[in-house]
């Protein structure tokens, strides 16, 4: 699973102009499942982001996970990060699981994050979302289970 991370004081997304998820301080992550992945990615990258010390202690060291700080999550599929551009102007997206199948990992993703203590909001699978987010630092990372 591929996953983008980034540290927000805010985040929100909305379909069709309605709010259907949002969050305080913590991360916004976008997900994707790629072909091959299981539940065993979806768990491990969840138990990976919990865990990273990206928020500032009390010395403005990057050395606290969300969990430590009390912080909450808002979950985005976006398959796009499957995105292959090597050739051509147009990116590829095979890489990406099947959607029956990307759905059902994005939502374990989800629980599993909520399972690791983590306050959750998401998206909804498969919309066209707006997504809305206040930056934080900025810090953005790229985490791929395959990496």
């Amino acid at each position: 699973m591929r996953a983008l991370l980034q540290r927000v004081t805010q985040a929100a997304v909305t379909v069709e102009g309605k709010t259907v998820g949002e969050c305080g301080a913590g991360l916004l992550i976008l997900v994707c499942a790629m072909q091959d992945d299981t539940e065993r990615q979806a768990d491990t990258l969840a138990r990976k982001i919990s865990k990273l010390r990206i928020f500032a202690d009390d010395d403005g060291r990057m050395n606290r996970s969300v969990l430590d700080v009390g912080g909450a999550a808002l979950v985005v599929s976006q398959f796009t990060l499957a995105a292959d551009t090597k050739s051509g102007n147009r990116p590829g997206f095979s890489a990406a699981a099947a959607p029956e199948i990307g759905k059902v990992l994005y939502e374990n993703f989800a629980c599993h994050l909520r399972e690791c203590g983590m306050p959750v909001e998401t998206g909804i699978f498969g919309a066209q979302m707006s997504v809305t987010l206040t930056n934080d630092g900025p810090v953005t990372l790229w985490l791929d289970t395959e990496a």
